[in-house]
């Protein structure tokens, strides 16, 4: 972190990735980062990190995953937690380029909060449901186990689903969106697919896939509840941040958006 704050307030880069953005705030500047994709040897480290914590949650679950078969205690339960989590991560492998235009790659800079959750927050947090269920043992019923995986899927679809069309829309505004020419506003913002539904639909993906990925422990405890509810407080309060930069940044045409899709993250209710 030190060469990183270090090397990020000697740049004389110009250029939106490397510029340097100083507030003469130490702990501010510390905290969120000076630069927005800083670089190694030609490697970003924004990705380099998030790779990171990916592989990191990964093993932790196969371990915790191990432990279980080890006991002789593998449920149910624990075999949809992994499934799930699983799945989700190597998924954002396969389609990471889709993740070049969300939040964390165009407007979160690389400070202390992304690399400590990169590296620290997401494979020891994102994992409390494994080793809750190695120590509880629950039931689930059929209809249980077929509802959850429900809530995974449509997570999975919403969440991928909107990121990849903001992703092909940046790429080429022209481009159909589910099977028609986009709705665009101001010639700038996609009102159409997912987008058309909510100004954050892909934090509703987001959301129901970390809610998929504590179901399988039941209702009896709070404590594998806790990265749903983290995930929920995380993504309102950069919800918030994103409304105002893009208010900021986009002015009539933002607001013309926010007339055609009123809802921020859940379609009728917020």
């Amino acid at each position: 972190m030190v060469v990183l704050y270090a090397a990020g307030c000697r740049s004389c880069s110009k250029g939106s990735s490397l510029k340097p953005h100083i507030t003469g705030n130490l702990i501010h500047d510390w905290w969120y980062g000076i630069q927005l994709n800083p670089q190694f040897m030609g490697i970003d480290l924004k990705f380099f990190f998030v790779r990171a914590g990916m592989m990191g949650w990964l093993i932790i679950n196969l371990s915790v995953l191990a432990k279980s078969v080890q006991d002789g205690s593998l449920s149910q339960s624990m075999i949809l937690y992994q499934l799930f989590c699983a799945f989700y991560i190597l998924d954002y492998f396969v389609h990471e380029e889709y993740m070049t235009s969300t939040w964390d790659i165009i407007a979160e800079r690389l400070g202390f909060m992304l690399v400590f959750g990169d590296l620290v927050w997401i494979p020891f947090t994102f994992s409390i449901q494994g080793w809750w269920l190695l120590n509880n043992k629950v039931e689930l019923t059929t209809a249980t186990a077929i509802a959850n995986c429900f809530v995974f899927l449509i997570g999975y679809l919403v969440f991928r689903g909107a990121n990849k069309q903001k992703h092909i829309f940046k790429q080429n505004p022209k481009a159909l969106i589910w099977g028609k020419p986009p709705k665009v506003v101001g010639g700038k913002l996609l009102a159409s697919g997912y987008w058309g539904i909510a100004r954050h639909s892909n934090y509703l993906g987001d959301l129901l896939l970390a809610l998929s990925f504590s179901l399988p422990c039941g209702l009896s405890s709070p404590i594998p509840y806790f990265y749903p509810i983290y995930l929920f407080i995380l993504l309102v309060w950069r919800e918030r941040r994103d409304e105002a930069r893009c208010a900021e940044k986009y002015k009539d045409i933002w607001a013309e958006y926010c007339r055609l899709v009123p809802w921020r993250i859940f379609p009728y209710l917020y």
